[in-house]
């Protein structure tokens, strides 16, 4: 059984910087992607920023320019650096590996942005 472990959540000021690190439990064959999640109280679950097998990326339009995902195939992991970050980011944040025909997601880590 594979394990998502995630780190790096907790509390900054707006205009701060995070970064958000996913380690799977075991190595993970054939990875054909990876992404961050996150969900806002009262809000849907919303992806944020993924990186297929390649390299390709793409973003939620509310983090262009401030979030920035990598992967680091070797280690099983994911990351997600954040800067400029505002109170609306806000939320539980989600990781999610997939390799076919299996989904794997972490437990979550609670980013707080204060104003």
């Amino acid at each position: 059984q594979v394990q998502l472990v995630e780190s790096g959540g907790g509390l900054v000021q707006a205009g701060g910087s995070l970064t958000l690190s996913c380690a799977a439990s075991r190595s993970i064959i054939e990875i054909s992607s990876m992404a961050w999640y996150r969900q806002a109280p009262g809000k849907q679950r919303e992806l944020v920023a993924d990186i297929g097998s390649y390299g390709r990326t793409t973003y939620a339009d509310s983090v262009k320019g401030r979030f920035t995902i990598s992967r680091d195939n070797a280690k099983n992991t994911v990351y997600l650096q954040m800067i400029s970050l505002k109170p609306e980011d806000t939320a539980v944040y989600y990781c999610k590996i997939v390799a076919y025909p299996y989904t794997y997601w972490g437990q979550g880590t609670q980013v707080t942005v204060s104003s």
